[in-house]
């Protein structure tokens, strides 16, 4: 071939398929698009299309001639096709609920990176190849703006609507509106108590009798709490089931590879921006940070859709998701480099260093964004940022370290209560299974009951948390909770009151925890362990005042505060947030941009390193990774440990003889095809050369015919795109030229036939996976394992000598690694059956959605065509 002609060759296979979308989030976005192949190539189905970019596509005959100077050259040319036709195959997306091809979404973006290199040239082509670099900038600093402007206005709502419980501002010469809440109402007076502007609902009813108030106020207390748990329930059933919950297990399984349509959509950012509001409000324990992630993903999403180089590549989409995530930490602790460290270990499957760097930026725009705003007046992007002084002794390792035992403590007996309650609501005999919004009301109406007596639980957690991390110094005369008292019994009593509060706090945290609500688990955490680390600073006080002279306190200068309680607290709040989440680096990341107390590293690092250790021994898996398990998300952690049975794949594999696969040798008809997709229920169908017979199978004894087991593996193709290509050519209403119609008797081939060229045949090559991951049968499971969790496969197929043998999918091994380590699912797991899906599924695909639905039942709303 000359060079001329080898350069057209080659400009014309990098331009190919230029207009082509192979990435579609759903199918049915594909019906009208057609991909353009090489000059003398035939329509990648057949020859018979309507759409007009599939009729540019067929070649007429004067073309077809100019390119066949003799036989086997234009036999080469008309074969020759884009760079998925023999490869991995064409795609029309994920359906709902499935995994995705890491390796091919990211060898389509490389592919599309060298088609835009070579077709942009100039000045134009270095502009547009510019506009393309800053498409993912634009996102992450638009993401971060958005996740600001939305945190700020969820903290200003939620902080009126918290108040509003116990009063509300009258207009008065203080200058009081109704729609200010308490802190601005009361702003320039040092002792709240003095504000007139502010009228407690006893006050305004004109009840002036103590006991009458007490009652008053806590009618009012326990009605607007049950009132805003029950409206958060209802946006969460009425507009998007999605908006429930924290978000954080859903989003790890999404970013390791899983698909699940409408969870990051817009009527999930407004259902769960509007429903976080009213749950954070009604006094609940439960905490906004969780949701905060949830909703900067939304806005990612929202976001890149315009950016089809993002939204259509599953791998980069997982990418921005990742750096939105570190967005959602940043504004709800006003730490962008703890939301970094928080997306790296405890979210993100892939995580590059352009990913750390992307997340940085959007970190970093979004607490700029919150800072400007500004919702506090305080200059302080966390309600409890404070702000440490002091230094610590080395006889504060003692209790620094019970705090840590004490936080691991904590965090296994949570996780254990936690999914024990969660059972419970997922029983039959659950008497509030199906009905969410009651079983909120009477959670809602028990914790406004428990908490109103308990001045510590009676507050915000926010709020909480910003008293129990401060030092008395700061506080000044707004001590509303007496954390300041000087005296030995008024530190008795509270302490008492501490006590007693991070008990209750950690019964009704694990209530709450897996309502049909927004709601977190970060804060509440935070609360428990602020509780009792604060309860351990009191004593250490306590300690000291009446032993000061004891050598221990040697260490201790006069006339200075020797032990200061909120430090115990910041301790304290590090372990048991460790102890849940078994996070470590972004744990004290966070801790330490929310104090600045540098000298307190090595107490908190100390402290969350035991909380881990202890937590691992009581229970394997952290909190978000126990909700994984329980929901039955297929995630395959790339950093797990676990324990891989050391058996060998070949006796794990659904077989060959247990599957349907599509014979490459033979022709099927439209009809045949359409059958085997109605009768069976499998994702896929192994494509193999079956050994040959000379007459028709139908007429040959059974005991004759070749075992399954005799075959040349050919490839792979998925149902999605079998039935997708099979719509394709069926719903053309005009054949192309010289041609005649599509009929459900015209013959479709996996392999090369003259029908294809003479457009008698439809060719599904372009839509098979010729090119599949394939590892020896003998292999064993820790190596497939390994391959799954590494390279995020889909499926893995097995061959011996050529010859296709079984398949493992990401739901199989997932299934295979619960069985290993949960007893109640051993005996459902049959070592070399082949049957690992269960036996409920269907065509729809709903086996896929079965952990996911099984908690509500909520089947339409979840698996509804978007």
């Amino acid at each position: 071939m000359a060079p001329s002609d080898f350069e057209n060759e080659l400009h014309q296979l990098l331009s190919a398929d230029a207009d082509a979308d192979i990435s579609l989030s759903s199918p049915r976005q594909n019906l009208g698009a057609s991909s353009s192949s090489h000059q003398s190539a035939p329509d990648p189905i057949s020859s018979h299309s309507t759409t007009p970019n599939a009729q540019a596509s067929v070649p007429t005959n004067g073309t077809r001639q100019s390119h066949s100077r003799n036989s086997s050259l234009g036999l080469k040319e008309e074969l020759s096709s884009d760079w998925y036709v023999e490869g991995p195959g064409r795609r029309v997306g994920y359906d709902n609920l499935t995994a995705i091809d890491w390796i091919y979404e990211y060898t389509k973006e490389r592919q599309r990176l060298r088609r835009l290199a070579a077709l942009n040239s100039g000045l134009l082509g270095q502009l547009r190849q510019l506009f393309e670099v800053s498409q993912i900038w634009l996102v992450l600093v638009a993401t971060g703006i958005s996740v600001g402007c939305v945190a700020a206005g969820i903290n200003i709502a939620s902080d009126w609507l918290s108040d509003i419980k116990t009063g509300y501002c009258k207009k008065g010469t203080g200058g009081g509106q109704f729609y200010l809440n308490k802190q601005f109402c009361c702003w320039g007076h040092d002792d709240l108590s003095q504000c007139q502007d502010w009228t407690p609902w006893p006050a305004a009813l004109g009840i002036h009798v103590a006991g009458g108030q007490y009652v008053i106020s806590y009618m009012f207390f326990i009605g607007f709490a049950v009132l805003f748990a029950v409206s958060a329930g209802v946006l969460v059933q009425k507009y998007s089931i999605y908006a429930r919950h924290s978000g954080i297990p859903e989003i790890k399984t999404v970013l390791g590879g899983f698909v699940i349509r409408r969870f990051f959509g817009g009527w999930t950012l407004l259902a769960k921006s509007l429903g976080l509001c009213l749950s954070v409000s009604s006094g609940m324990w439960l905490g906004k940070e969780g949701p905060c992630v949830h909703l900067a993903c939304c806005c990612a999403n929202i976001i890149m859709k315009p950016f089809e180089s993002l939204s259509h590549n599953e791998a980069r989409k997982r990418e921005v998701l990742s750096a939105a995530a570190a967005s959602g930490i940043s504004v709800a602790f006003g730490a962008p480099i703890g939301g970094v460290l928080f997306s790296l270990e405890q979210l993100s499957y892939y995580f590059p260093d352009k990913t750390m760097w992307q997340s940085f930026v959007c970190a970093m725009v979004a607490a700029v964004t919150l800072q400007a705003i500004n919702p506090f007046h305080t200059g302080k992007i966390a309600l409890y940022q404070v702000t440490y002084t002091t230094i610590w002794h080395s006889f504060e390792i003692v209790p620094f370290v019970l705090l840590g035992i004490t936080g691991g403590l904590f965090g296994g007996m949570f996780i254990k209560l936690n999914m024990l309650v969660t059972r419970i609501r997922k029983s039959q005999s659950y008497w509030l299974r199906e009905k969410p919004l009651h079983e909120v009301l009477v959670v809602a109406a028990i914790s406004a009951l428990v908490n109103f007596p308990n001045t510590f639980m009676r507050a915000q957690l926010s709020e909480l948390v910003y008293y129990l991390f401060a030092e008395c110094a700061t506080i000044g005369n707004n001590d509303i909770f007496g954390l300041c008292k000087a005296t030995t019994g008024g530190a008795l009593s509270m302490l008492w009151l501490l006590i007693a509060a991070s008990v209750l706090g950690f019964l009704l945290a694990s209530i709450t925890f897996g309502l049909q609500i927004p709601a977190g688990i970060i804060l509440p955490s935070l609360a428990i362990g602020a509780l009792y680390g604060r309860s351990a600073g009191v004593v250490m006080e306590l300690i000291h005042k009446h032993f000061s002279t004891s050598f221990v306190f040697a260490a201790c200068e006069p006339d200075v505060p020797c032990v200061i309680p909120g430090t115990y607290a910041i301790v304290g709040a590090a372990s048991a947030l460790a102890g849940v989440t078994r996070m470590t680096v972004s744990i004290v990341a966070i801790v330490f941009e929310l104090t600045g107390a540098l000298t307190y590293v090595l107490p908190i690092m100390i402290a969350v390193m035991l909380a881990k250790w202890i937590g691992d021994a009581c229970s394997t898996r952290g909190i978000y990774e126990s909700w994984i398990q329980i929901n039955e998300y297929p995630y395959l952690d790339n950093k797990d440990d676990a324990a891989i049975p050391q058996v060998s794949v070949s006796g794990i594999m659904t077989r060959v003889e247990d599957m349907t696969c599509l014979n490459g040798n033979q022709a099927y008809s439209v009809e045949k095809l359409r059958k085997i997709l109605r009768t069976t229920s499998f994702r896929g169908f192994p494509v193999v050369a079956f050994k040959h017979l000379a007459e028709d199978p139908a007429s040959v004894p059974t005991s004759f015919l070749p075992s399954p087991r005799e075959n040349t593996f050919l490839g792979y193709i998925s149902r999605t795109e079998l039935s997708f290509a099979l719509d394709r050519v069926t719903t053309s209403g005009v054949s192309s030229r010289n041609s005649p119609p599509i009929t459900p008797q015209t013959p479709c081939y996996f392999n090369y036939h003259a029908d294809i060229i003479s457009g008698h045949g439809v060719d599904l090559r372009p839509w098979m996976d010729q090119t599949p991951i394939t590892l020896n049968a003998n292999s064993s499971l820790q190596l497939a394992v390994h391959m799954f969790q590494n390279l995020g496969l889909r499926y893995l197929l097995f061959v011996d000598k050529g010859a296709f043998r079984g398949i493992l999918t990401k739901k199989d091994v997932w299934w295979i690694l619960s069985a290993a380590e949960d007893g109640r699912r051993r005996d459902e797991f049959v070592a070399g059956s082949g049957v690992l899906r269960g036996d409920d599924e269907d065509d729809d695909g709903r086996d896929e959605a079965r952990g996911l639905l099984q908690q509500d039942g909520a089947f339409e709303q979840l698996v509804a065509p978007t």
